[in-house]
Formats: C-alpha cells, structure tokens, sequence
C-alpha cells in the first residue's frame, strides 16, 4: 500500500464507470443507483465511527488528558460550524459549482464532450469526502474513505457517461491533480504535527463522515461542508489545551 492509493483507485474507478457508462449505463436503473447510493452512505457512517474511534487515542489523551479527548473534537466542530456557517461554505461551495458548471456550459454552446467533463469534475472534486479522504491517505491513516468515493463516483460516472458520453472520462484529469495535491498537503502536515493533533483531525473529521454518510443514506440533509474548519480548528484547539494544561 502506497499514500495516494485512493486516488489512484478513484481515478480508475471514474475512467472504468465512464466506459461502462458510454456501453450500457442507460440500463441500469435509477432504483438500483439509488440503492448503491444508500448502502455507501450507511457504509460511511461504518467508516466515520472508526475514525472516531481511532482518534480519541492514547496519543490525543497524552497531550489534553484523557477526560479532554471528546471535548477537544467537540470543540473543534462547533467552532468550525460557527465558522463555516457565518462563512456560508456549504452555500458557496454549491453556489459556486453551479456557477462554473452554467458559465462553461454556457460558452460550449451544447458540446456534450465539454458539458460531460464540467459537470462530471464538479460532482466528483467539490465535495467534502475529497478532502477528509485525501488528507487522510496523506497523513498515513489509510484510503479507506477514497476507497469508498472511488465506488460513488464509478456509479455516477455510469450514470454520467450514459447521457454526455466519453467527454465524463477526462473528469478522471482534474480529479487526480486535485486530490493529489490535498494528499501531498496532508502528507507534509504529518511531518510536523504531532500524532496528538493528528488524530484530533481525524476523530473531528470522523464526525464530519458520519454527517455525510446521514446525508448520502437520505436520513437528513447535514450541511457538512460548514463543519470542513474543524479540521484546522482541531489540531490548533490541541495545542491550546496541551499549552494550558
């Protein structure tokens, strides 16, 4: 196993999904994609309650004391949620995919090589499991997230390349310089954060996964992209509490 593994595997998921997409997609039904969809989402609450788990660690315990664990990343979530609520993220990040998906559809003027890779990227970069996954592989902490986005988006690359054909494959160009480069931050951010502060962002992004995994199963619609600040919030919400202990 290598860092970036899950990006690679997600990149061959979207190249494999668009092929079959363009063969055949238009026979599989939407129950059935609706299905997937859900069983990956109760699939991520799985992966989100591990992260949790792995990161109220001995490491996280030994720096804030073992009864500050779960404050700590309970901490960082409400002052990320304040942040990325009065920072409207999950609203920006919708607003902005939309706008950039009508301007580029705009200037094709109907191309569905072009309309394919614009809407195929956006739906498979703008998301939050891109970044918690991406970071996570870069910190050492496994591809098991990126493993799981690599089925949702060979699904919907199925369900994209059925209608804008070949042109959703190239969406597998941007997809792999934008993860790669998270993976590359995440892994220079393990090189000198301690593996308290590690784990706080994994147990903190733990909690942020089993929001989306809720959202995905369709059991209700958490606005996980206002909770991302947590992630910096919580290692910085370490060291604060390590300093004053």
């Amino acid at each position: 196993m290598f860092v970036g593994l899950g990006t690679a595997v997600n990149v061959v998921a979207v190249v494999v999904g668009s092929g079959i997409g363009v063969l055949a997609g238009h026979r599989l039904p939407e129950r059935t994609r609706d299905l997937v969809t859900t069983v990956l989402g109760l699939f991520t609450v799985v992966i989100g309650g591990r992260a949790i788990a792995s990161g109220i660690s001995d490491a996280l315990a030994a720096q804030v004391g073992a009864d500050a664990r779960l404050l700590v990343v309970l901490g960082a979530l409400l002052i990320g949620g304040v942040l990325g609520s009065l920072w409207q993220i999950e609203h920006r990040l919708d607003r902005g995919a939309k706008l950039l998906h009508d301007r580029f559809a705009a200037r094709t003027e109907g191309s569905r090589f072009v309309e394919g890779a614009v809407t195929s990227t956006l739906v498979f970069c703008v998301g939050p499991l891109s970044i918690l996954g991406s970071l996570s592989d870069g910190l050492g902490q496994g591809a098991e997230q990126l493993l799981v986005k690599a089925v949702m988006d060979g699904f919907a690359a199925i369900a994209f390349a059925s209608v804008f054909g070949i042109g959703v494959m190239a969406a597998a160009i941007p997809l792999a310089v934008y993860q790669g480069l998270i993976t590359l931050l995440g892994f220079a951010l393990g090189s000198f954060l301690s593996a308290g502060q590690v784990d706080a962002l994994g147990a903190a992004g733990g909690v942020i996964l089993l929001g989306l995994g809720i959202r995905l199963a369709g059991i209700k619609q958490v606005p996980v992209g206002d909770l991302l600040p947590a992630l910096v919030v919580a290692p910085l919400l370490v060291s604060l509490v390590a300093a004053i202990r």
